[in-house]
């Protein structure tokens, strides 16, 4: 089996390292934008054609699913990656897991890029699923960034500012940009309160992991296999895992159970 996963940076490495979990022998395809990055800033048609150009880099190598790790991405580019690979290629989107931290009945607070906060896309997944629940959008400007570059002061700056704007009472959060799955550590730590529950955090790579093995229709497996591969793609060029990925637990199981392709 093999999957590949892409982001505009090493956001994916959360969901990559949860289809690593889930399926040891499956060869890995991780396909980033280093040069055009970050994806943010850029109008949904640019978006568009970098995560075409991604994707294709990735399809080439002839995956069994393909992950959109990247809630900006999913957000302006799902509709033209299924157009362009789909039925050959099932292609997973990326989601915020407003439903499942609503379901508990709140407060929830969501953190993601300023571009998503207040995004009429955003707004809608709340309509939708939080319609009863306290919800606060919380813009993290920097964290992102400063997550793709393994820049430890910029990651505590940016996530103490968004932990300000965090209610108190908040009992989830939703993580709405897959970088912030790379430091939940510090995102937990920030945001929980003396006395209070424990604040649960919600990101969306274990379940983009379990949708691409369902739509592949594989289950878990229980060991590693020799021949699982890890393939990195820089906007298109094969290259090692960048050094910012190994800053984090995620890139460092990656390359110690995967043989480099």
């Amino acid at each position: 089996m093999k999957i590949a996963l892409m982001d505009s940076g090493i956001g994916l490495l959360a969901a990559a390292a949860a289809v690593r979990g889930l399926r040891p022998d499956a060869d890995l395809v991780l396909s980033c934008d280093p040069d055009g990055m970050p994806w943010g800033p850029r109008t949904p048609d640019d978006v568009t054609e970098r995560a075409l150009a991604v994707a294709r880099a990735a399809a080439a190598h002839r995956p069994d699913a393909l992950i959109i790790a990247c809630n900006t991405a999913s957000v302006h580019a799902l509709p033209a990656l299924r157009a362009e690979l789909e039925p050959g290629i099932p292609v997973i989107g990326t989601v915020p897991a407003i439903k499942p931290a609503s379901a508990g009945g709140g407060p929830v607070a969501i953190w993601a890029t300023p571009a998503t906060t207040g995004s009429p896309y955003q707004r809608g997944l709340i309509r939708h699923f939080a319609d009863s629940v306290a919800v606060t959008e919380v813009p993290c400007p920097g964290l992102a960034d400063a997550v793709e570059q393994a820049d430890e002061i910029a990651i505590d700056r940016a996530v103490a500012a968004a932990a300000a704007l965090t209610p108190r009472d908040v009992r989830a959060v939703v993580l709405g940009c897959t970088h912030y799955e790379l430091v939940a550590e510090r995102i937990r730590a920030a945001v929980q309160q003396p006395g209070l529950p424990p604040v649960v955090l919600y990101g969306s790579a274990g379940a983009v992991a379990a949708q691409a093995l369902r739509r592949i229709g594989e289950r878990a497996a229980a060991e590693v296999a020799p021949g699982s591969r890890l393939t990195v793609l820089l906007s298109g060029r094969e290259s090692a895992l960048p050094d910012q990925a190994l800053s984090y637990a995620e890139g460092r199981l990656l390359q110690a159970v995967s043989p480099a392709h």
